[in-house]
């Protein structure tokens, strides 16, 4: 049953939903094996029948069977007060997609303050005295200095945005001319865009390999803290074990020895009095069992608890992680389809340009009459 991690299950409660189960599924009176175990913070109970009637050689019928559990499952969350995951409550209204999808809507762009870039181009124009200064102090704010269609000399961020030197430099186009003269040196916008896409995707490559290099890290830490852990738990249920073993010797001891042998214990069996001592036994002996059961589940629960808080830290790391590295190819896709859209531009020019050249007149034979 999925969505109890905030519950406390207790061992009667799984064993009586492993009995109703066996009656809802025909398999009453077969033989039964049930194993507990924890993983990733949770506890689980798995159930096991054998559908072999022995005496028959014949297996018991299974029909519908996932209808009949999920049926039962709804009456044992009802039962209980628990919160029912809506999968139960709906079965179409669960969507394996909705993680993927929530991280894709998490994905936000920040945005630039156009006061900043001003003064980004304002600082690198006052403090470069020639085109070749401009083009580096451009290039440390993370700009490409290129030559634009109409605006004249332009530069481009990151993301390929356009700016027009003049307009966010403060100056006259006259006066970016005369600094900037060698204008055939310079990129045109698309392939600008085209050498900033493949220098972005290089980068994001490398953002790539650094996220996964500190995930890794990051979570061989987790698992090395998990394992711990484990051991620990371990270690502690076999403390509890034994000393309720002990425990139980003892008392076998004692119930024994409340038992006389002899003619005293003939005289008791006469009496009745040997059945009364047998019932003080069986009920002593059943409250020593549900008493050590008790132990066993809060030392389980203590243990979840930590293991869950654990388990938490990594599903929140993992989460993070992915986030992440949907974001990073998120913004390569964009770039490579910058890339290969302005490859496709200067395609389409480079033909247009060859078909509008002027092309010599072929010259026709010459007739002798």
């Amino acid at each position: 049953m999925a969505g109890l991690d905030a519950y406390n299950v207790s061992t009667e409660i799984f064993e009586k939903a492993v009995e109703q189960a066996e009656e809802r599924l025909g398999l009453t009176g077969q033989p039964r094996a049930i194993v507990f175990h924890e993983k990733n913070g949770r506890r689980h109970c798995h159930a096991v029948w054998s559908r072999i009637k022995v005496d028959e050689m014949k297996a018991v019928q299974l029909s519908f069977t996932k209808r009949k559990l999920t049926e039962l499952s709804r009456e044992l969350y009802l039962e209980h007060g628990w919160e029912m995951p809506a999968g139960l409550k709906q079965s179409h209204a669960r969507d394996p997609r909705n993680f993927t999808l929530a991280q894709w809507q998490q994905a936000k762009r920040i945005g630039k303050d156009p006061k900043q870039i001003k003064a980004v181009f304002q600082e690198c124009w006052s403090t470069s005295d020639t085109q070749g200064a401009f083009v580096h102090a451009l290039k440390e704010h993370g700009y490409v200095l290129a030559r634009g269609d109409r605006r004249g000399f332009v530069a481009l961020d990151h993301r390929g945005e356009v700016f027009a030197v003049s307009k966010w430099a403060g100056i006259k186009t006259k006066e970016v001319r005369s600094r900037l003269s060698d204008e055939q040196s310079l990129p045109s916008v698309d392939e600008a865009r085209i050498q900033i896409a493949k220098d972005m995707t290089m980068r994001l490559d490398a953002l790539f390999q650094e996220q996964a290099v500190a995930f890794e890290s990051r979570m061989a830490q987790l698992e090395e803290k998990r394992q711990s852990l484990t051991r620990q738990h371990k270690a502690e249920r076999q403390k509890l074990r034994d000393a309720q073993n002990t425990l139980w010797q003892r008392k076998q001891q004692e119930w024994r020895n409340n038992l006389n042998k002899g003619f005293r214990g003939l005289f008791e069996c006469i009496t009745g009095k040997r059945r009364k001592i047998e019932e003080r036994n069986e009920q002593d002996a059943w409250q020593v069992k549900i008493d050590q059961q008790q132990q066993r589940d809060t030392l389980i629960f203590n243990q979840l608890e930590i293991r869950r808080s654990l388990q938490s830290r990594i599903t929140r790391l993992q989460a993070l992680n992915s986030y992440r590295l949907d974001e990073l190819e998120h913004d390569k896709s964009q770039y490579q389809a910058m890339r290969e859209q302005r490859l496709e531009q200067l395609e389409a020019q480079r033909r247009e340009h060859n078909r509008s050249r002027p092309h010599p007149r072929q010259r026709g034979p010459d007739w002798e009459w």
